[in-house]
This record gives C-alpha cells, sequence and structure tokens, in this order.
C-alpha cells in the first residue's frame, strides 16, 4: 500500500454517488461472505442510508431515516448493525463530529485518516502509515505509549475553496 495514498475523493459536482453506494453494498455482499459473517436487513439498511452520501451521519440520523416511512428500529439496533460494520472495516467513524461514513476499499487493512470540510461536511478518506508511524515515533520521544491514533484535518474542500476564491 503506498504512504499517502487518497483512498475516497471529494465528489464534484458531476459526481454519481449512486455509483459509489452500489459499489459499496456489493463490496459488503463479498466481504461478509468471505469471512462468514451475515449482512443482516438492519446492517444492509445501515449501511445504505451512510452510503447516501459523502457527508458523515449520526447514529440517530440514520435512525430517523430507517424510521421516516413508518419502520421500527430501536437505537440498540443501530448501534450494534453500526458496531458490526465498523468491525469489519465497512464503515469509519468520524470522531470529531461522532458520525459515521463509508469505508471505500474495506477489502484491504487501513488505518485511515481524514479531511473534513467544514463547508459542506464532506469527507475524504487517506491512508499514510507514514502519518500514523511519526505520531507513535513522536510520541516515543516523550516516553509515551499510542494505542490509538486517529487524525482528522479540517478546512476546505476543492469544491467549497473554488466556490470562496476572489
Amino acid at each position: 500500500m503506498s504512504s499517502s495514498r487518497p483512498r475516497r475523493d471529494f465528489p464534484n459536482a458531476e459526481h454519481d454517488h449512486s455509483h459509489c453506494a452500489a459499489h459499496a453494498l456489493g463490496q459488503a455482499d463479498l466481504i461478509c461472505e468471505a469471512r462468514g459473517v451475515r449482512l443482516t436487513e438492519i446492517r444492509r439498511r445501515v449501511l445504505e442510508v451512510i452510503w447516501d452520501s459523502h457527508v458523515p451521519i449520526g447514529a440517530y440520523d440514520i435512525l430517523a431515516k430507517l424510521n421516516a416511512g413508518g419502520g421500527r428500529s430501536a437505537p440498540m439496533a443501530v448501534y450494534r448493525a453500526l458496531d458490526f460494520l465498523i468491525e469489519n472495516g465497512l464503515v469509519h467513524r468520524i470522531d470529531s463530529r461522532n458520525a459515521f461514513f463509508g469505508c471505500s476499499h474495506p477489502e484491504e487493512p487501513h488505518r485511515a485518516q481524514f479531511l473534513i470540510c467544514n463547508v459542506c461536511s464532506a469527507v475524504a478518506e487517506l491512508d499514510s502509515e507514514a502519518l500514523h508511524e511519526t505520531v507513535r515515533r513522536t510520541a516515543r520521544t516523550k516516553g509515551f505509549r499510542v494505542e490509538n491514533v486517529v487524525i482528522e484535518a479540517s478546512g476546505r474542500c476543492p469544491n467549497c475553496a473554488r466556490k470562496s476564491a476572489p
């Protein structure tokens, strides 16, 4: 894996998001089958809601979407589905937003970093082992043993930056 390969870029105005969602659901089916785990109906529905856009979504917003048409999903069912999806690398948690975001390459083990747009809330996923190692190495110089690294950078995506340029 390259040291700093973009994983999921910011979509442009012509982006057909239905292709992303269809690909992600197909990948989820294959991964779950290969691992011998079940992508139950509630897990699939939660994954579909997460892949509705390139914007992270909170658990209660997922629940609201699931129940919008008269559904009866419970919060614990959504949280259990999210735990499963994270555990199987299908979804990432965006800590700073307390929200969830679909992983674009769940078939490859990786440590994702996130670029989060402060204007439109879109997220791009990076994969830089070098970035994680720099944090660990620097922490060791302080005698600190890192157990978990979460890297989220906020700013303006290319689309929003272009809109605000003079």
